[in-house]
């Protein structure tokens, strides 16, 4: 780095600080975005496989996108958006869950969405699993659906914040990948790849933030590193910051990873059709078949049994998919599925995870995670958001808002 003062330093080069940097650079202040990453996107990731597609590792659906910011920027690049419905909006192939099974099980879901609506609010945040039905049919696969939302099982997520989120139900996807789009928008920033951060020090008149390749001397900071890093980093802030830490601790990332499976014969199945492994238990994946009509599947594991994986190998979760696959279709299936790439975000130690949730009881931590430090520290990221929490585009929104609090602490000083 040749130049190392700034006005204002973005830590983190993902959804929320590539959109922080964007706003700051419109109202032309000097900035620099410090990403520990060779690459820019954070848990939005995009790689190309040898076919030629676009593959999401990291976030990959534009949801709520009929107010979804990041639409605008990728048609703005020219990307292509696919408004095909997501595979959840379908009923499943019936294999293994047949159709007056799967009636039964959207009503019975349907009832349970309800009633954490309705108890959400009332009296002290509890577990969103403990308003399932005691001994009911379908809250094995509930419990599933659950650890594909959060990230976690249900026992693990606070009812109150589970009911904070909005959606729109309106849920697109860039063809080109939604991590590229996400890189792509800050290609006119200052940026300092492969540059972790090692502490942020706001004990003098000016912040002197220490990195891999040297100290950075700045007036400001928008911190946007993920929850389980900031909970973790006892001595990133001199002096230390220990309601953030807390706050952080109490907004621990879930679990997410998707493997994508190459298939022959892709034509017997409909594009964007899909199916769980199992119905009886939390500890499944669900497989949506021919995403964007390719010749393909995207396997979704979430929760423990993601974690469970991560702990075996890449190579553990090709044969999970496979076991589970070979049960619906037969032994000789699993000769037409090959593995093409997943990424364990449990394992990256820029992540930890893939996007945040709140432990029952700390719902409004999100609020205190987000606030301003002495006018000078301030943070973003989808787990500073109250209602986007977990999407790219509630790091964007968060990204804006941090950028325009240091705007408006700069013109007070």
């Amino acid at each position: 780095m040749s130049d190392s003062d700034f006005e204002t330093v973005v830590i983190g080069g993902g959804a929320a600080g590539l959109a922080a940097g964007r706003r700051l650079r419109q109202a032309g202040v000097k900035c620099l975005v410090v990403e520990a990453r060779p690459r820019l996107g954070g848990r939005a990731w995009s790689v190309i496989e040898s076919s030629g597609f676009a593959l999401d590792l990291g976030c990959g659906w534009l949801h709520s996108a009929d107010r979804n910011p990041w639409v605008k920027v990728a048609e703005e690049q020219g990307q292509t958006i696919d408004k095909t419905p997501p595979p959840w909006r379908r009923r499943s192939l019936p294999h293994g869950f047949p159709e007056g099974g799967q009636r039964e099980f959207l009503l019975a879901q349907q009832e349970f969405f309800a009633k954490v609506g309705e108890r959400a609010h009332k009296g002290p945040d509890v577990p969103v699993a403990s308003l399932l039905p005691p001994n009911g049919r379908w809250n094995e696969l509930i419990n599933a659906i659950g650890t594909y939302i959060s990230g976690a099982e249900l026992d693990r997520v606070s009812a109150r914040d589970f009911d904070n989120f909005e959606d729109t139900d309106v849920n697109w996807r860039v063809v080109e990948g939604y991590g590229a789009t996400i890189a792509a928008s800050g290609a006119d920033l200052i940026l300092a790849l492969d540059c972790a951060v090692q502490q942020i020090d706001h004990s003098g008149k000016r912040l002197k933030i220490e990195t891999a390749r040297g100290r950075i001397a700045a007036d400001q900071a928008i911190v946007t590193l993920p929850t389980a890093i900031l909970a973790d980093t006892d001595k990133l802030f001199l002096p230390q910051l220990p309601e953030k830490t807390q706050a952080a601790q109490n907004l621990p990332l879930g679990l997410a990873d998707k493997l994508f499976l190459s298939l022959e014969g892709a034509e017997e199945f409909e594009a964007d059709s899909r199916i769980f492994g199992a119905t009886d238990r939390t500890a499944t994946a669900a497989y949506h078949f021919r995403p964007f009509g390719r010749p393909q599947i995207e396997a979704y594991f979430g929760g423990r049994l993601a974690a469970e994986l991560e702990a075996g190998g890449e190579r553990a979760f090709f044969d999970f998919a496979v076991a589970e696959l070979t049960r619906h279709f037969g032994n000789a299936f699993a000769a037409r599925v090959k593995p093409i790439q997943i990424h364990p975000w449990g394992s990256d130690p820029f992540a930890r995870g893939s996007y945040s949730y709140a432990v029952p009881g700390m719902a409004a931590c999100r609020e205190k995670l987000a606030r301003p430090v002495d006018d000078r520290l301030f943070f973003a990221g989808e787990a500073c958001s109250l209602g986007d929490f977990s999407t790219a585009h509630g790091a964007f929104i968060t990204g804006v808002s941090a950028a325009e609090q240091a705007l408006s602490a700069r013109a007070r000083r």
